[in-house]
């Protein structure tokens, strides 16, 4: 058995934005915070857009996996998401995930239909493999941090800093390909393992 899931994984340049906006980030928010308070950045190379955590899979499922994938999405249209803010999960008063993500008004338009399609097939494709189906809505954007301890005080640094009220931009991420990554926890944190990818079309 190994630990899989299925992520978008990003270029080095946008990695090495992401690192910025986090320093920046920091910055801002560190200040405000007591020294009981526990935040996990992640690191920015471990940093990717997970479309659908496996858990643990049997290794004879790989390449049935790569095939239904590949039928699923093979055909669909590469689609690109704006990073245009940041934002917190489950509520900026008390958050326990830090991200970067699109704009509520891109959340609302054509091209996030299209990413929600290329994830609800990518679903039903696991779906006839007998994975359990995400029971959470599917939301576009890449985790910066994780609050361990103290999400109120967070909280609190987030709302007198003001940045989750000022609109960035970063660019955009192209969702052009699927990868199945192998997750491995070690004493210095988890290491990611490609082991296949499913390209789309240009758009």
């Amino acid at each position: 058995m190994i630990r899989t899931f299925l992520a978008v994984v990003l270029s080095q340049e946008l990695r090495a934005e992401l690192a910025l906006v986090q320093q920046e980030l920091k910055q801002k928010i560190e200040p405000e915070l007591k020294r009981d308070i526990r935040i996990s950045w992640v690191q920015p190379a471990n940093i990717h857009h997970t479309i659908k955590f496996l858990g643990d899979m049997d290794e004879q499922v790989i390449d049935p996996l790569h095939r239904a994938l590949d039928q699923a999405i093979g055909n669909r249209t590469a689609v690109t998401v704006p990073l245009e803010r940041l934002g917190a999960f489950p509520h900026p008063h008390s958050p326990r995930v830090l991200w970067i993500g699109p704009s509520e008004n891109w959340e609302k338009g054509a091209e996030a239909k299209r990413v929600t399609e290329i994830q609800g097939a990518i679903e039903q494709a696991c779906e006839g493999l007998s994975f359990l189906r995400e029971t959470k809505p599917f939301s576009p954007h890449l985790t910066l941090a994780r609050i361990k301890m103290g999400e109120r005080h967070v909280g609190i640094a987030l709302a007198k800093s003001g940045v989750l009220d000022s609109p960035i931009s970063l660019g955009s991420l192209p969702v052009e390909s699927v990868v199945l990554m192998k997750s491995e926890l070690r004493p210095t944190g988890s290491v990611y393992t490609k082991l296949w990818e499913v390209r789309m079309r240009a758009g």
